[in-house]
């Protein structure tokens, strides 16, 4: 019996951290998809938005911020569709808007040493992880158009399900809550502005681990915001930064089943308290064209801990009906 936990023992102490290959958390919002006028919602109107992402890292890191040896490399390919209805209806002097995300990612996982359900080096899952709506946003344009304010009740992300025995899967077996808070200021020609979010999930049924097992596990809730300065060049080019901080506010909690080896159990009981934490910055160019907006940004992770360290790109469209 001891023979057999031994290769799960290995991958468990290379891998201390919470029972997802990525994070602790739901990590269910994709960091960074907003940037360039975040708390700014367009006059009345229907639009659709298109979100195109790339993520690479080959380094993950531990709770101490170190590299953990056993993995490889992650890339997560993605086409988000979004649609927004911005209406006339005032509601506390907010104009009444509403919005629904589709999100379609790939998900390609690696480690140096054979991990989880199917005890092998590679991963891969295709699907939709999840549908996102929000049926009550109200947003606010302010001081001559100088300071704009949304919020979101809440964005619920409706899962899909998941693959059980997959440590890549993205499709989702909990339900996510997040209120959000947008602000922009415009001062001259410059831009700030901050997209603040918070996430609370349901129980998520027969969690696969790095251990081979599967799990309930209650996600930790988490904060987290994206970011950006600008400076227009003239009134349809900016250029400026743009990133994210992300952060896990409360610990993971998994229901452990007598029938995993105790050694196990102890690891994925220590693992309750890893909490993830990234920050990150980079370049973004913003352009408007009549009824288009066209939006492409980097961004450089730094600083994370229980969580992968990598870059991203995002490539954004707007089109105003």
């Amino acid at each position: 019996m001891m023979r057999k936990l031994l290769p799960l023992i290995l991958v468990a102490l290379l891998l201390p951290f919470g029972g997802q290959a990525m994070a602790g958390g739901s990590q269910s919002y994709p960091n960074g998809a907003e940037a360039f006028l975040a708390g700014a919602v367009p006059p009345p109107g229907f639009y659709f938005l298109d979100y195109m992402y790339y993520y690479n890292a080959d380094t993950m890191k531990d709770d101490n911020g170190d590299d953990i040896a056993a993995f490889d490399e992650v890339s997560v390919v993605a086409n988000v569709f979004r649609f927004l209805w911005s209406t006339e209806t005032q509601i506390l002097g907010g104009n009444y808007c509403m919005h629904a995300f589709i999100p379609v990612l790939n998900t390609d996982l690696n480690f140096n040493v054979p991990v989880g359900p199917g005890s092998t080096k590679s991963y891969d899952d295709t699907s939709v992880p999840y549908i996102i709506f929000s049926p009550f946003i109200l947003s606010w344009h302010l001081q001559e158009g100088k300071l704009h304010l949304v919020t979101s009740l809440v964005d619920v992300y409706v899962p899909t399900g998941q693959d059980d025995g997959n440590m890549a899967t993205v499709g989702r077996n909990f339900w996510t809550i997040e209120p959000v808070i947008g602000i922009t200021y415009m001062l001259n020609n410059w831009e700030f502005s901050a997209k603040l979010m918070y996430d609370f999930s349901t129980t998520q049924d027969d969690a696969p681990t790095v251990y081979g097992f599967n799990v309930d596990r209650d996600p930790g809730q988490e904060f987290h915001a994206d970011y950006s300065i600008s400076y227009a060049v003239n009134p349809s080019l900016r250029l400026g930064i743009n990133g994210y901080y992300y952060t896990q506010t409360t610990d993971d909690s998994y229901d452990i089943s007598s029938a995993i080896p105790a050694p196990v159990q102890s690891l994925l009981r220590a693992d309750e308290g890893m909490h993830s934490e990234v920050f990150a910055v980079g370049p973004g160019i913003w352009y408007n064209h009549k009824n288009m907006f066209f939006s492409l940004r980097n961004q450089y992770e730094m600083a994370a801990k229980n969580k992968t360290e990598g870059y991203n790109i995002w490539a954004k469209f707007t089109y105003a009906f």
